[in-house]
Parts: C-alpha cells; structure tokens; sequence
C-alpha cells in the first residue's frame, strides 16, 4: 500500500531529538469518553470490546480528536488487554467497573498453559492501523502502543484492576519462577505485537507500564524494566526509511529515570511528580522526554491551564539536543471539557516556540 507523505513529522523529529519549530503535543487518552462524538460512536458499537474490534470503528474514534484540536498525532484506539484477550483469558468491560477477565491465571497450571498467540488472532489491530494510516492521509504520524509485560501480568492475575496488587505479587513473592514464565511471554507476545502494529503503520509506538511503579525497588529492575528491555531490544527500529521511535512511560517511575533510560527507547514519559529540568539533568539529555501536565489542571479554568502548561514548557527549558513532547503524565479524565483540551493545545504550540531555534 502506497501511503502518503507525512504533512507534520515536529513529533516524530522532537522524540529523536532533532531540531523542531515548537513543542509537539498529543494526549494520553485523546480519543475517549470526555468527546460526546466518542460516546455516540461506542454506543452504535455496542459495547467497548465492539469498539476496539471493529477497525472502522476504532478508525473513526481515533481521528475524532484530530478533527476538534490540532494535535501532533493520533494514537491507535486499542488497549493494552488485548494481548491476554488473544491468550484466552476472556476479556469484557463491566460498566462501571472496568475490564474483567474471565479466566485469570492465579495457579501454576494456568502459568504453564500460557504461550505467545498467534497474532492473527489481533488481525483486527493491525487492520485498523492500517485504515488510520490510509484516513490520516499524511496529517500526523500514527502512534501505536501495548502495556508493559508487567503491567498486563498484573491484569492477567488479578482479573481486573487493583488497588493493593495482592494477588500478583502473592505470586510474585511465593513463586517467582512463575510470574518470570509469565513476564516472558508476556515481552515475546509484545515484541511481535508491536512489530506487527510497525509493519502495519505505526510510525512510533509506545509501552504503558502503568503499574510498574508500584513495585519496590530491586523488585522494579527485575520483573519490570528488564522485560520492558526485552521487548525494546526487539523491536523494528527502522521502517519504510524512517527510524521508528520508542516511547516507555512508567507511572511512578521517576525515581529509577538513570535504570529506564538503559533500556534503548528514544523518549521517556515522566507523570507529574518529575521535575523536567531535574530530570534533563539527571539523564544529560540522553532521551526526549514526554509529559508530564496534571490532568486535574484541566478543571482549573482557562487561566490555570495556560499557567500551568507554561510552568511545563519553562521546566524543560530550551530545547537543544533534549526533545520534549508535551503530553499529560497519565490519562485525560472522562470529565474534561474539550474546550479545555483546546486552549491547552492552542497554549503550548503558541508559548513553546520562544524554546525552539527552527
């Protein structure tokens, strides 16, 4: 398939650290319940699951923010649970509660039936990333993604989410040969996962390890960040002439910034508790950086939004060989006005060209 030449490549060239005339910006969550059009287009879906299998739908949800706000990509409309889905466990999403699986692996038996799927059982992903690609028509580049080995490894022992992590580090603990079985396949499954979102058009991708942060320390290096490695290790880096960036972003995680930079991506997300310019220092701008505003900062009025996106821009300073993405430090609220989203992006592309020397 033919595809167009890319119109806006400022994400792409700020995660690789190269010269840009401003602070691109895209959204965690950008295409979600906070857009009445999104929710009119689940609702004819029938159900998340129907959403997120159906690539014209997932097509069509992804460009929805793209067509109210002028962002600098569009990420695929997924979620990180489709791989243990492809395993078998029997993904659904309660209303109200969440994503549940029906079948959680909780004994060694379960640990042991587990094995990297064959990806055509996530066909329906790579179909839609190649729809998106073939709808952007060259605005912005395409963003793909999957949860961290660990982060899914939580989801696949608790059954849903958690507060306290119970369950997966009771395994963690009592058995870690098990959960390292698992976290192997789990970055087998990622890697071929990702390599097959690339082929398809992603044109950079992303691991969430959502819950990375709520290990100890040791305990992170040794079940999360070196599996993430793994997955980044094996990853295509190079795709249709152009080098694919890698974007890891541990919640939680800025304490071990100088260990998750060694693990290969290009960029690093940070959440709010980072300070970027302590950060920069701290890795010698060896990375980019995304993040990393408050999402709560969103129902604070016009008047705080732009404050506090300047306070970002500021923190992180002049760009030089250091590329900055402004993005929240985790996911944007179901409660957001979009005309908060708006002013927001208005904000940052006009306040961060005095950064910029391009």
């Amino acid at each position: 398939m033919s595809l167009p030449q890319l119109k806006n490549d400022v994400l792409l060239r700020s995660l690789l650290r190269e010269p840009v005339p401003y602070t691109p910006i895209w959204l965690m969550r950008q295409a979600g319940r906070y857009l009445p059009e999104y929710n009119a287009t689940r609702a004819q879906a029938g159900s998340f699951m129907g959403l997120a299998q159906n690539p014209e739908f997932a097509c069509e949800v992804t460009l929805q923010p793209l067509r109210r706000f002028d962002l600098d990509a569009a990420i695929l409309f997924s979620d990180i649970l489709t791989i243990p889905d492809a395993m078998g466990l029997g993904l659904d999403f309660v209303a109200g509660e969440g994503p549940r699986f029906a079948r959680p692996v909780r004994t060694e038996a379960d640990v042991q039936a587990l094995a990297v799927p064959d990806m055509a059982k996530l066909q329906y992903v790579f179909d839609a990333v190649s729809l998106i690609r073939k709808e952007l028509d060259g605005k912005v580049p395409l963003i793909g993604f999957a949860g961290s080995p660990w982060t899914i490894a939580c989801y696949m022992v608790e059954g849903q989410g958690s507060d306290d992590y119970r369950l997966v580090k009771s395994m963690l603990y009592q058995r870690p040969d098990l959960m390292h079985r698992m976290l192997e396949i789990n970055a087998r499954t990622t890697q071929q996962y990702l390599n097959a979102q690339i082929r398809a058009g992603a044109q950079a991708v992303m691991l969430f390890d959502s819950w990375g942060g709520v290990l100890s320390d040791s305990l992170f290096q040794q079940f999360s960040l070196q599996y993430t490695r793994q997955v980044v290790d094996g990853l295509i880096r190079e795709h249709d002439g152009r080098r694919v960036p890698v974007i890891v972003f541990t919640k939680g995680g800025g304490q071990w910034l100088e260990d998750i930079v060694t693990c290969g991506a290009d960029a690093v997300g940070v959440d709010w508790t980072v300070n970027l310019a302590r950060a920069r220092t701290r890795l010698q701008d060896q990375v980019a950086f995304q993040g990393n505003l408050d999402p709560m900062t969103m129902f604070g009025g016009e008047a705080a939004i732009r404050a506090e996106a300047r306070r970002v821009l500021d923190d992180f300073g002049q760009v030089g060989q250091g590329g900055h993405v402004f993005n929240f430090g985790h996911g944007i609220s179901r409660f957001t006005d979009p005309e908060a989203v708006g002013i927001l992006v208005d904000e940052v592309h006009a306040y961060s060209r005095q950064f910029h020397s391009v």
